[in-house]
């Protein structure tokens, strides 16, 4: 048996297939040329009871931002009927919720291409109820794209479904063959490109949404700006260059997000790299933040805090540390400056995001801002203000 299981390049991009943002092809055709213009595949994306929660945030950051899929709908029973953005953000973005997958592929007219498992959990794994979602999907003729750490393609019944029906399993974790990974060499000292790290005081905080938005931002601005993916989600949106970073084994962390900032500096010659936090410096549970200031050696940090979280996300006995002492953790770990702080509004009135705002900026002598609540051209003048010599040209970078 075969099964057409792919390991993500964590390296250099575009990607062709299922994950490929869309692409744009010039053929002659007689005397003249003619444009055309690759869709980006459609997708599902399954985030049963956990959607606009912690656990959903894969669901929540596709349904905001998503080069690589057209993404149609969510299913969550508990939201069914409503529209994603309004649950998430207030604001209608026409992506529907659906109670389950019959419902979500029957209001469309023709079966979706992709169903994307849109969950964090922190089992990494699959339970028997998804795993029944995941092979009707497959039995429906969609390919399955995964971020968990339980590799789809490596499950043998989920495996002989998919060679079955000729679908591909696209692991977004699995990481390449050690042999293929590099060390780190000390060449990300060579970018040219300001290097900034959008880092957090925990995991699922927000970092990826806030480096995001700043990445619009600055290419808006005629900034040339790209933004270094380091998890699933990132990844899956289409970010152009990163690595799934908790999947590689920590010998090669650095170097591998070393060679994909490398890679961007080559090809895109950009003004500014943006690099995706992961975890928490100071987070026990988690190493990556350490392999990404080694690894990207950042000019500067941003850093994203929740005021209103009270523990640790899945981790009830650990307190919330303060912005002020991650701060000075960061910059006694590694040659950088946090430059700014950016909130997670969760559980925020907006009273409180304003004289939070105030009550920071003035305790910390940092500008502070919320990238989701407050002007994307805030967090702009914050980059700009560090960094006044930033030129502006007309080429974008994506993103």
């Amino acid at each position: 048996m075969e099964i057409k299981s792919e390991t993500v390049d964590t390296i250099r991009r575009p990607v062709r297939g299922a994950q490929a943002p869309p692409m744009t092809h010039s053929e002659p055709k007689h005397a003249a040329s003619i444009t055309r213009v690759t869709a980006p595949p459609s997708a599902v994306v399954y985030c049963e009871g956990n959607f606009a929660q912690i656990d959903g945030k894969t669901a929540n950051g596709l349904v905001r931002h998503s080069e690589a899929y057209r993404i149609l709908s969510v299913i969550d029973s508990t939201f069914g009927g409503q529209d994603s953005g309004s649950v998430l953000d207030d604001t209608m973005n026409h992506i529907p919720i659906f109670d389950d997958l019959d419902v979500a592929v029957a209001h469309q007219a023709v079966i979706p291409d992709t169903l994307i498992y849109g969950m964090a959990p922190s089992t990494g794994r699959l339970s028997p109820a998804d795993r029944g979602v995941v092979l009707k999907a497959i039995e429906l003729g969609m390919n399955i794209v995964s971020g968990l750490h339980e590799y789809l393609s490596d499950d043998r019944e989920i495996a002989k479904a998919a060679s079955e029906r000729n679908v591909t399993i696209r692991d977004i974790r699995k990481p390449k063959p050690s042999k293929d990974m590099r060390l780190f060499d000390g060449s990300v000292a060579g970018v040219k490109a300001l290097r900034i790290a959008v880092l957090g005081t925990d995991c699922a905080i927000g970092k990826r949404t806030t480096a995001t938005v700043l990445a619009r931002a600055l290419n808006a601005k005629g900034i040339k700006t790209v933004l270094v993916g380091t998890g699933q989600t990132g990844l899956m949106q289409g970010a152009k260059y990163g690595i799934a970073m908790d999947a590689v084994p920590p010998q090669f962390c650095c170097g591998e997000l070393e060679g994909a900032i490398v890679a961007a500096s080559e090809a895109e010659q950009p003004d500014v790299i943006l690099i995706e936090g992961q975890g928490a410096l100071s987070h026990p549970a988690f190493c990556t933040s350490a392999f990404i200031l080694r690894g990207s050696q950042p000019d500067a940090v941003i850093l994203q805090h929740a005021p209103k979280r009270a523990h640790r996300c899945d981790f009830p006995s650990m307190p919330m540390p303060s912005a002020a002492s991650e701060i000075s953790l960061i910059e006694a770990f590694a040659n950088t400056k946090v430059i700014g702080i950016t909130l997670n509004h969760e559980g925020m009135t907006e009273a409180e995001i304003t004289d939070t705002i105030a009550a920071q900026t003035y305790k910390l002598g940092l500008p502070v801002t919320d990238a989701l609540a407050r002007p994307a051209a805030n967090l702009l003048a914050m980059v700009v203000a560090a960094y006044p010599g930033l030129r502006q040209r007309p080429s974008m970078a994506a993103i």
